[in-house]
């Protein structure tokens, strides 16, 4: 569940709420009870960079060759399309 920053415009009362996405955004402000809050924008803790993951990165021993073993009997049964299979090289 995503974290929710939200800020009053009556008191400028600023707080964090965990939330479900589908969950109303909240109108009350807890500390005065004035129904002025607005919901805020901000940056996220974390972010992905790099090419991506992948399906072997987090296995370990024999289940790591699983991705090249799928592949290479795909193009044996001529699965692989004109000529820009990787396996072929």
């Amino acid at each position: 569940m995503p974290i929710y920053e939200y800020q009053c415009q009556a008191c400028a009362h600023r707080f964090e709420k965990l939330q479900r996405v589908s969950t109303e955004p909240l109108l009350e402000c807890p500390a005065c009870a004035a129904p002025a809050l607005q919901k805020l924008l901000s940056l996220p803790g974390f972010r992905l960079g790099g090419q991506g993951w992948y399906e072997t990165d987090f296995k370990t021993g024999n289940k790591k060759n699983l991705a090249s073993s799928d592949s290479a009997s795909a193009c044996a049964a001529g699965g692989c399309g004109a000529g820009a299979c990787a396996a072929q090289d």
